[in-house]
């Protein structure tokens, strides 16, 4: 029986909720195939994200595990590429820190690429008519400080461990809050994690599939 971990995170600033967890917490406890969902919620804060992942994954002992953060502004589901090591935080996170040009790990790489196949998950998705895209920065906030921890953890600590980072939209229900922003409802974004848990279950690597930028 395979585990799939997948995260998201709590409610960050004035929102009450974060799409990332609402859409984790939807398949909690689903099957697919011979692999079980589990969702844990991480704190928006940088400087404890990395204990919290590495609690979860030590209680849950994963197979896979797939971090899911919100990216308002984003019109699909972004599957991230690449986690950098460093954290310039345009804002406080929700313990009130902002750090500025700091790595997330000290003497850690410059960059970890997903350990995830980034292009099957985006083939399967729009396959199953969910838009998607691979995205090639996750930003140098929390989402990014989660991604380049849980890829060290990997390198360093449990190298049979797959992982990786996908971004996700506002969702509908947020619209109000965020007018002319691009939304997803929360059915389509858990749809969308039941689909990349199916794929990471099965795949056995990536696929050939364009989905590079040129700018």
């Amino acid at each position: 029986m395979k585990t799939i971990l997948i995260t998201g995170f709590e409610p960050f600033g004035d929102d009450a909720v974060n799409p990332s967890w609402e859409a984790a917490l939807r398949v909690d406890g689903e099957r697919m195939g011979d692999a079980t969902i589990v969702a844990r919620r991480l704190p928006c804060v940088v400087g404890t994200v990395q204990a919290a992942l590495i609690a979860a994954i030590e209680e849950t002992n994963p197979d896979v595990v797939i971090g899911v953060g919100l990216a308002a502004g984003r019109a699909d589901i972004s599957i991230e590429r690449i986690a950098i090591n460093i954290v310039d935080a345009r804002i406080p996170d929700n313990a009130g820190h902002q750090p500025i040009d700091e790595p997330v790990i000290e003497e850690g790489p410059a960059a970890y690429f997903s350990a995830l196949p980034i292009k099957a998950i985006a083939r399967d998705l729009r396959e199953a008519g969910i838009p998607a895209s691979i995205s090639q920065t996750a930003g140098t906030y929390v989402c990014n400080a989660m991604f380049y921890a849980l890829r060290h953890y990997i390198a360093t600590a449990r190298p049979a461990l797959r992982g990786g980072f996908v971004h996700v939209p506002l969702s509908t229900e947020m619209a109000a809050r965020y007018p002319g922003q691009p939304t997803l409802p929360l059915d389509t974004l858990a749809a969308a994690l039941r689909v990349m848990a199916a794929t990471v279950a099965t795949a056995s690597g990536d696929i050939k599939l364009g989905a590079g930028t040129i700018a």
